[in-house]
């Protein structure tokens, strides 16, 4: 599957403007993080696009989300794929760098486009990790970036400020997609 088939089947299924932009943002985050960890960056880019593909249909039945995913895609996906979208909802544990690097993408990317918005130009260009950080940790900021999952990444040799700065980096590549 290429990116722009794993957008327009998050199009299909997901309505909400912001929803797809996270979607996409995690999708940036992630292919910075296969960069970093010299992985695919393709592939994991597409897993970062489609891990909320089911959002819409679950999202008031969280115990289900993630599996829905998994069953959408089928074979599209290989095993470790499917465990990475299980293990970001907490349906499967975090086995590999994958696993770890979704867990922590999905809540950055929400913490990365807080941080743009309450800029006075609501641009990501000019956004400094020493910034981020200051934002991490006020704990009523984003209040919803879940900040132990963010900490996961530093279990796959990535530290705290190199996982801020790839995720502010990787944003800025799409940043006009995002509108940010």
């Amino acid at each position: 599957m290429t990116r722009d088939e794993a957008i327009q089947l998050l199009k299909e299924q997901v309505k909400s403007d912001n929803l797809i932009k996270h979607c996409l943002a995690v999708g940036a985050i992630m292919k910075g993080l296969a960069k970093e960890l010299e992985e695919d960056p393709d592939r994991w880019e597409i897993i970062g696009i489609l891990h909320d593909l089911d959002y819409e249909f679950t999202k008031d039945n969280p115990e289900i989300h993630a599996k829905k995913t998994v069953e959408m895609l089928g074979d599209k996906l290989s095993e470790e794929e499917k465990n990475a979208i299980l293990a970001h909802n907490d349906h499967a544990p975090l086995n590999s760098k994958m696993d770890f690097a979704l867990y922590a993408a999905d809540p950055i990317s929400g913490l990365v486009t807080a941080a743009v918005l309450v800029r006075p130009d609501k641009k990501i260009e000019g956004l400094k990790v020493k910034s981020l950080k200051k934002k991490f940790k006020d704990k009523s900021f984003a209040a919803g970036a879940n900040r132990e999952n963010i900490r996961k990444i530093e279990e796959i040799g990535i530290e705290l400020n190199r996982f801020f700065e790839i995720s502010i980096e990787s944003m800025k590549e799409i940043a006009e997609e995002l509108e940010l």
